[in-house]
């Protein structure tokens, strides 16, 4: 993950925190989100009655084809019913890996990719199969390691239909759901499949954030074990410390906080503040994905785009960014843990980590942490993944947990 792009997801942490940063004073004025467009395709449209179904309904199923480099599979995609952060029916895409001729009921992970973009184009449930090396999803053809040991696969399309990148209990919430609704379709007989989760750094927040929600907003879903990586756990330490100094990657700083005002419109007011250079640059990212993102906005900073640039206390910015740490949310997951980091990684409070992970061994929750021997965010992911993965092999095997707690 070289380059451009991986630069990018390096800092997909820092687009979150500035995202608060940017919304800091913004005062009483009415701000007016900027949404993507819709995909054109019909299958993404909520249904008509999508207010009276139950949370994880399938509302419409697919068959599509394999994507490109995973191999010996059958693919479906499912849309379904979850809920937005306030609470709103909202519809959600799953897109679901089967090897081919799998037991019934077999194992199932749900694996939460990192999406950093704030165009619906963009999601995994349309770049699992895109060309165009700028939009692929370069790691997936890493899937058919597990897709080989007889597992199925689910991968949620997380940031939800307006695409509201950076908010991570609105990840968690569709995780939870789209589970729900692979295990309501028949023909994938799922229904009764032991589920694990899993996911790095975006996709750790919303793979965390599965994990502490689902003893209360998903308490029916046999959940063994959830392994997360690089996650982000308090989100306004991250906004305390950042700064307001350009930055290579600012675009996508400045696309998180365009995200979580989608999500979260009569809070986080960007849109409100923003000076002509920041009218221009959030009308240009408001369909972008991450190479378009970090091209546009590279050396940008706060100041150039909002008239409040600068990290100050406002109630509202503040209340969104706690409610979207896990460090502060009480709930503690119920099944084993598996958490990876680097020590020394500069973009995530890895002091948070350590606070919210003994939080969860006091609770007595099973935890095994580890510690990558990297320097960096991005390749503690490549270093930590294969032990993730075996680490939820033994939660389907049935092997007992050892902790570190």
């Amino acid at each position: 993950m070289a380059g451009r792009l991986g630069r990018g997801i390096r800092n997909a942490v820092a687009g979150a925190v500035a995202a608060c940063a940017a919304v800091a004073g913004a005062g009483t004025a009415v701000a007016t989100p900027v949404y993507p467009a819709p995909p054109a395709d019909p299958f993404y449209r909520a249904a008509a009655d999508i207010a009276v179904a139950p949370a994880g309904d399938a509302l419409e199923v697919r068959r599509v084809p394999a994507p490109p480099g995973i191999v010996d599979v059958e693919a479906w995609q499912v849309r379904f019913r979850s809920t937005d952060s306030a609470g709103h029916p909202i519809p959600a895409v799953t897109t679901v890996l089967a090897p081919v001729g799998k037991a019934p009921d077999g194992p199932l992970l749900s694996f939460q990719h990192v999406i950093n973009a704030l165009g619906t184009h963009c999601a995994p449930s349309q770049t699992l199969w895109a060309s165009d090396p700028n939009l692929a999803v370069r790691e997936a053809p890493v899937l058919n390691l597990v897709l080989r040991r007889g597992w199925t696969v689910a991968i949620p399309d997380h940031l939800g239909p307006n695409s509201a990148y950076g908010a991570a209990r609105l990840g968690g919430q569709i995780t939870l759901d789209g589970i729900r609704a692979v295990q309501r379709v028949p023909e994938l007989q799922l229904a009764h499949s032991p589920v694990a989760l899993a996911g790095y750094s975006g996709g750790g927040m919303a793979t965390g954030w599965a994990a502490a929600l689902a003893p209360t907003y998903a308490p029916e879903l046999n959940l063994v074990g959830a392994a997360m990586g690089g996650v982000p756990m308090n989100i306004r330490k991250m906004a305390e410390a950042l700064g307001e100094n350009p930055h290579p990657a600012f675009g996508l700083a400045f696309a998180a906080a365009l995200g979580l005002e989608r999500e979260y419109p009569e809070r986080m007011r960007i849109s409100a503040d923003l000076t002509p250079a920041g009218v221009e640059m959030r009308d240009a990212l408001a369909n972008a994905c991450t190479n378009d993102i970090l091209a546009r906005g590279a050396g940008g900073s706060l100041r150039q785009v909002s008239t409040n640039a600068r990290l100050a206390d406002d109630a509202d910015a503040v209340a969104v960014a706690e409610e979207n740490s896990l460090e502060l949310y009480p709930g503690v997951p119920t099944v084993p843990v598996f958490e990876w980091h680097s020590p020394t990684d500069a973009l995530i409070p890895v002091g948070a980590i350590d606070a919210t992970l003994d939080r969860y061994c006091a609770a007595g929750a099973p935890v095994r942490r580890v510690e990558t021997p990297s320097p960096d965010h991005m390749s503690a992911a490549v270093l930590g993944l294969p032990d993730a993965f075996e680490f939820l092999g033994e939660r389907f095997d049935g092997v007992a947990v050892t902790g570190t707690c």
